[in-house]
């Protein structure tokens, strides 16, 4: 347990500081950080079961073709309801009055993000200890990539929007596109690990290559913005 624990939560937290120290100019400060990160990790988390639990009841009734009752929880419902869970911890009052620059909402999206990974991982790793040791390392180590990169990015966009209606006093539904841009990334990655139209190591490795590229695209934009006056 001290291992899953610490495989759990030692790679999303070495990427709070990687995606943090992204920006050059006028840094993040740790308490806001750790705020967001500790949203995702416990409400963001909670409340997103809850909504994933009555939108299956609601959507899935009983005698659902099998085929469309796996896949609607896994590539519409949970991208769904994280993705509106998670990017909440920016209108706490603590790290909403730090949206002074329009990258912060990009890595206070990234950080809430990589706190919901973090538990998320635990529980799946909790599962996977069944599948004994050298299985249980080999999925840790996938979900310690792909999971936790995932989160950040897709989340990060949706922080981006919300980032961008604090600071040019807009109404909130300018953020709608950016939650779906969040949405649609999730959905993405959770349909190549599902869809095995690709075979499994091809899907799992396209999965893994998507989780880069956004990601990359994420720290190419806050870099971009930090280096526009304030």
């Amino acid at each position: 347990m001290i291992l899953l624990t610490i495989m759990a939560f030692l790679p999303p937290l070495i990427y709070v500081i990687w995606i943090r120290n992204t920006e050059k100019i006028n840094k993040e400060k740790w308490l806001p950080i750790t705020i967001c990160f500790a949203w995702g990790a416990t409400i963001a988390i909670i409340a997103a079961v809850i909504i994933e639990i009555v939108l299956e009841l609601s959507l899935i009734p009983p005698g659902t073709n099998p085929g469309l009752a796996y896949i609607i929880p896994i590539v519409i419902i949970a991208p769904f309801a994280e993705e509106l869970t998670k990017p909440l911890a920016l209108k706490l009052k603590t790290v909403r009055k730090e949206l002074d620059e329009i990258e912060d909402g990009l890595i206070y999206g990234a950080v809430a993000g990589l706190g919901f990974s973090a538990t998320e991982n635990l529980l799946y790793g909790y599962s996977f200890l069944a599948e004994g040791f050298f299985v249980f390392l080999m999925l840790m180590i996938i979900r310690s990539f792909g999971g936790c990169l995932l989160h950040a990015s897709a989340t990060a966009w949706t922080g981006f929007g919300y980032g961008k209606v604090i600071m040019k006093h807009q109404t909130i539904l300018k953020v709608i596109p950016y939650f779906l841009l969040a949405f649609i990334i999730h959905a993405v990655y959770n349909s190549l690990l599902v869809f095995d139209i690709l075979g499994v190591t091809i899907g799992l490795l396209a999965a893994l290559f998507f989780t880069l590229v956004t990601i990359t695209l994420v720290r190419n934009k806050i870099k971009k913005l930090d280096q526009l006056p304030s």
